[in-house]
């Protein structure tokens, strides 16, 4: 079973950035999809974006495409979402999570969640 852990949040300016990372420990990241999901307070748990086992493919909500990039480096067992232009919309615990199939847009069933990371934006 692979583990994941988050890491990278805090508080930020509203127009600023941050880096957020997945890590993995448990086995290797590399066969795997991951997504990244975000849920504020009284609000639904959101998807954000998702990246396949390689990296070739990715995908990006609406709500954050053009400001958040995800990336992966397999070498280091390791997910990224750089976000960029942070609103104080975006502030919520984001949580990475898994799928073994390694593809995305393919009815993904997310697992092996982290335990997240609080981001924060002030206006």
């Amino acid at each position: 079973q692979v583990r994941l852990v988050e890491s990278g949040g805090g508080l930020v300016q509203a127009g600023g950035s941050l880096r957020l990372s997945c890590a993995a420990s448990g086995r290797t990241l590399s066969t795997y999809a991951i997504s990244w999901f975000r849920q504020a307070p009284g609000k639904e748990h959101e998807f954000v974006a998702a990246i396949s086992s390689s990296g070739g493919d990715t995908y990006h909500a609406d709500s954050v495409k053009g400001r958040f990039t995800i990336s992966r480096d397999n070498a280091k067992n390791t997910v990224y979402l750089q976000m960029n232009g942070l609103k104080p919309e975006d502030t919520a615990v984001y949580s990475c999570a898994a799928d073994p199939r390694g593809r995305i847009r393919d009815g993904n069933r997310w697992g092996n969640w982290g335990q997240g990371t609080q981001v924060t934006v002030s206006s």
